[in-house]
């Protein structure tokens, strides 16, 4: 750090100079000094983010990552009624889809042409569903595209295919594997305390089955991202708590790839328009999510490299600021992002690779394309880049969720009525 940067930190609250000093000598940051840290004030506040960034230059460079990739959600029909879920629908409402397999692959394959290395598969939780679905899907995706990189089901989906099958976690996690699922996106953790998913979530898996899921995956070989949703109910204390045991599973595992901070979006969440908890709050504000990225970056600095931004829920500017804010990870493309458009967000489904690489280089940073275990496959220090297959298709190519709710062919159909 500079001797101006030095001065300032002698202006500092010294509770938070100490904090953010040992944050610099590698040292980790207890739940209770992440609490302070969310308490930051005025220089004290601009202090994390400058700690954060620097932490994030020692650990990964100049370097921004992204990934090419597509979201195929291909149901929301579930069982399970989340609080703050407005993607999901009961299977006897009309704007339930169900895609087939066939459309599931047609989708992969038309994205692996048009440059995507990761396919991302998640959904909604079907009642009646086939004990192998999962597995059939991967099996298909794989023989038609063998070289894409299938990052699929959720440990809340692992766990229910497990259920549907009648085999352990663990068995099931290996048959998967065997499937072709490659790593799991570690999602379904909304806040791992099981007091507050009682609240929000009632009958989602459960700590315990979430952390089971992940440490097997882990032991398997397979990685998962980690996440967290915030903004909501939950306290301060209990984000740092989930880092923490984030933290703690990192240590035993060295599984996770990713950890990404994700902002509640409340415009059509149920338990937001329905106000079913008294305080709930709109989703983070600005500092709060700067803060998020920056303490993230903070704690789990010895341990996950990559801290990753979501700019379907943050947009385009907030993201350049989290870039110098801790993150160093632009997410993917996502081509059809359903769950948090349906949910309200209002910053598209899909990010062409030459607007990530615009607004990674005008912060002064620069944009590379990884694969989903941040591998790097190209870098863009040129100036003249030449234009990926996905920057030049129409964006009405792939649809939206609102129309894809529409369409008849996909409606779904409730097994016990055929």
């Amino acid at each position: 750090m500079t001797s101006n940067i030095d001065s300032i930190f002698r202006n500092a609250d010294p509770t938070i100079s100490d904090i953010l000093n040992n944050a610099l000598s590698e040292k980790e940051i207890s739940a209770n000094e992440g609490l302070e840290l969310f308490n930051a004030v005025g220089i004290n506040f601009h202090l994390v983010g400058l700690v954060a960034d620097e932490l994030r230059k020692r650990r990964v460079g100049d370097i921004v990552s992204y990934v090419v990739n597509r979201n195929i959600n291909f149901t929301n029909v579930c069982i399970k009624q989340c609080g703050f879920c407005a993607f999901s629908r009961d299977f006897r409402e009309e704007e339930g889809y169900f895609l087939p397999t066939n459309e599931i692959v047609r989708r992969a394959k038309e994205a692996h042409q048009l440059g995507a290395t990761e396919v991302c598969i998640q959904a909604g939780l079907p009642p009646d569903m086939k004990g192998d679905l999962y597995e059939s899907i991967c099996r298909e995706i794989k023989k038609e595209v063998p070289d894409i990189h299938i990052h699929g089901f959720s440990p809340e989906e692992i766990l229910y295919g497990s259920m549907r099958s009648n085999v352990s976690i663990e068995e099931f996690l290996n048959r998967m594997k065997e499937a072709g699922v490659n790593t799991l996106p570690g999602t379904s953790a909304e806040i791992l305390d099981q007091e507050l998913r009682d609240k929000i979530s009632p009958g989602r898996i459960s700590v315990k089955d979430w952390e089971r899921v992940i440490k097997s995956a882990h032991k398997v070989g397979i990685h998962t991202t980690s996440t967290m949703m915030f903004g909501h109910v939950e306290t301060l204390e209990d984000r740092v708590k989930h880092i923490v045991k984030l933290r703690d599973i990192q240590k035993e595992t060295n599984g996770f790839t990713e950890f990404v901070p994700l902002n509640f979006i409340h415009t059509e969440a149920p338990m937001f328009k329905h106000q079913l908890h008294e305080g709930i709050r709109h989703g983070g504000s600005g500092n709060d999510v700067l803060l998020t990225h920056a303490i993230a970056r903070i704690m789990l600095n010895n341990y996950i490299n990559n801290i990753q931004m979501s700019w379907v829920k943050e947009g385009q500017k907030m993201s350049q600021l989290l870039l110098m804010w801790g993150a160093n990870d632009f997410g993917g493309t996502l081509i059809n992002e359903s769950i948090s458009t349906s949910a309200g967000s209002e910053h598209g489904q899909l990010l062409r690779p030459k607007e990530i690489k615009r607004m990674v280089k005008e912060i002064g940073r620069i944009p590379a394309e990884r694969n989903t275990e941040y591998e790097i496959l190209r870098k863009f220090d040129e100036e003249n880049e030449i234009e990926d297959k996905l920057d030049i298709v129409s964006d009405t190519q792939f649809g939206s969720y609102a129309e894809l709710i529409k369409i008849n062919k996909f409606n779904y159909k409730n097994p016990r009525k055929q």
